[in-house]
C-alpha cells in the first residue's frame, strides 16, 4: 500500500489437510456472515495435486490473493498445518507483511474472524474474534 491510501479489510486464509474441508468451511463462514461486503477470504486445502495434506505454495498463494494490506489472519485444521505456516512464517519473505497464525477453532474461529473482518475490524480484532471462538459452549 502506498503512503496515504488506506488498507482494505484482513484477509483470512483458511489451511486444512483437505481441499474440500477448506472450501466447505469458507462457504460456512461466508453463508453465516450475513451476506454485505464480505473482507476476502480463500481456502488453501490439499495438496496442488489434490492429495490430503498442506501445501506452502497454496498458502502462499491464497495468502497473495486475500492481502488488502490490513494483515492476513491464517486459521488452520491439524498439527502439521500449524507447522507448514510456522515455517513460512519464520522464513519471513513468503507471505505477505503482517501475516499472523491464529490459534483458534477451525470452523467457528472461521465465522468469527470472517464478521470481525468485514465489519472493519483490524488483524488484532480478528486474531482475538476468532481465539474467542475457543469459549462457545455446545452443551
Amino acid at each position: 500500500m502506498s503512503a496515504g491510501t488506506p488498507a482494505g479489510p484482513v484477509g483470512i486464509v483458511l489451511v486444512s489437510h483437505s481441499a474440500a474441508v477448506a472450501t466447505a468451511v469458507a462457504e460456512l463462514a461466508r453463508g453465516l456472515a450475513g451476506g454485505g461486503d464480505l473482507a476476502p477470504l480463500a481456502p488453501a486445502g490439499g495438496t496442488p495435486d489434490g492429495g490430503l495434506g498442506t501445501s506452502s505454495e497454496l498458502i502462499c498463494e491464497a495468502a497473495k490473493a486475500v492481502d488488502r494490506g490490513a494483515g492476513v489472519a491464517v486459521l488452520v485444521d491439524l498439527g502439521s498445518a500449524v507447522l507448514t505456516v510456522k515455517a513460512l512464517l519464520a522464513e519471513g519473505d513468503e507471505l505477505p507483511e503482517g501475516t499472523r497464525l491464529v490459534d483458534a477453532p477451525f470452523v467457528e474461529g472461521a465465522v468469527a474472524a470472517l464478521v470481525t473482518a468485514s465489519a472493519g475490524g483490524d488483524l488484532d480484532a480478528v486474531a482475538a474474534a476468532a481465539s474467542e471462538a475457543y469459549a462457545y459452549r455446545k452443551e
